[in-house]
């Protein structure tokens, strides 16, 4: 078994579901402090569930001329199980099946936190005098609310005056084959929930009452039918979808005195959110809706070009498993667009993610060693 594996099992074997650590990120710091890293512990949001933030650095000797930091970051909070007997094994009891590591977190994304660790070590050890600094951003604070983690370490490094350089987030990024697709860049996540008021009225006299759901239909369908942008090579088209729609008072002869509607806008560079936001209430105002919007920026689109990052990324995936790597900027949203506000370069390589957050996840154990050489390799391609 590998020092790789071994880590993975007893990350796995900790139980971290969101916002829990579990004691994962004092196992990581076992293994960090020995090679001379500086680490730090931030605790944030409630105290009855606070969430657990670690930043670790190891400065290069070239670190006060101006060698790079590169950093790799992730989570080690995991989703919730879900039903227990569905699982084949218990899921934070890490399993071997067919050539197959079965356990929660194991494709998302604490093989991830293993590799970069075991890569650190090894490169450490053949690079004592190692030019560039390596660094690690962790929370327990991703598949949560994400309100009390990384965002929040960014802020303090921002106070710190830390600067960095490039990062590596360790989310599940292939799709058939480790190494076949990487993210350089994210869409960004606009949330509205959107409240129409009407009149509450008996619905045999409807000329007494207003009907948001009426009035609203035609502003709603006018909006699902906008074109917002065009995207551009990197991003995809802006996309808006409502997500939750509700009305009345579970009476059948009542007309609802106020609708409300939750929808998202997934949206690229070529739109801000300041500009979704005037579009989309041009248009209820237009048809006269008396309405209210509560709105949430999740994030904004970051785009890593190809540079420094990106290049010794995809030599070192090409150099580990022959495979030239597609640069994507497709899927949800991750720690990456927090850490992009402080950081020109971050990508984000994991493995293979058709099992994330579902029952029995796994990941290929054939696929471990290479992730932690891709890793490793791209210490040594920039931080030398």
């Amino acid at each position: 078994m590998t020092a790789t594996v071994r880590l993975t099992e007893a990350l796995i074997s900790r139980a971290s579901v969101t916002p829990e650590d579990g004691g994962c990120q004092d196992l990581i710091m076992s293994h960090l402090k020995p090679l001379g890293f500086e680490c730090t512990t931030l605790t944030y949001g409630p105290q009855n569930a606070p969430v657990i933030n670690l930043w670790a650095i190891k400065r290069g000797a070239g670190h006060a001329n101006g060698a790079p930091t590169l950093v790799f970051a992730g989570h080690t909070d995991v989703v919730p199980t879900g039903p227990l007997e569905n699982w084949t094994s218990h899921p934070f009891t890490p399993s071997y099946r067919d050539g197959m590591l079965y356990g929660r977190g194991a494709a998302d994304m604490k093989t991830s936190l293993a590799a970069m660790v075991v890569a650190t070590e090894e490169f450490v050890a053949a690079n004592p005098q190692h030019q560039g600094s390596v660094a690690f951003l962790l929370t327990s604070d991703e598949e949560g609310p994400s309100v009390d983690g990384t965002v929040k370490v960014c802020e303090w490094l921002q106070q710190q005056g830390e600067r960095l350089d490039a990062c590596i987030v360790g989310e599940p990024t292939s799709v058939k084959s480790v190494g076949d697709m990487i993210k350089n860049g994210r869409r960004g996540s606009l949330s509205g929930k959107l409240r129409v008021q009407g009149v509450q009225g008996h619905i045999a006299y409807p000329h007494l009452a207003k009907n948001p759901i009426h009035l609203a239909a035609p502003a709603l369908a006018e909006l699902a039918a906008i074109t917002w942008d065009a995207g551009n090579d990197h991003f995809p088209p802006t996309s808006w979808q409502m997500s939750n729609i509700h009305a009345g008072t579970g009476a059948n002869n009542v007309i609802p005195g106020e609708l409300v509607v939750d929808f998202n806008f997934r949206f690229s560079t070529e739109s801000t959110p300041e500009q979704l936001q005037s579009r989309l209430e041009e248009v209820l105002s237009r048809h006269g809706l008396s309405f209210k919007i509560d709105w949430t920026l999740g994030g904004r689109p970051f785009l890593t070009r190809r540079g420094p990052l990106v290049d010794a990324m995809a030599a070192a995936i090409k150099d580990v498993t022959g495979i030239d790597t597609e640069l994507s900027t497709t899927g949800g949203t991750s720690d990456g667009r927090f850490i992009a506000q402080i950081c020109p370069q971050v990508v984000e390589f994991g493995p293979v993610n058709a099992s994330i957050h579902k029952i029995d996840e796994h990941v290929a154990v054939a696929d471990i060693e290479p992730r932690k050489n891709i890793y490793r390799q791209t210490l040594e391609r920039l931080l030398k």
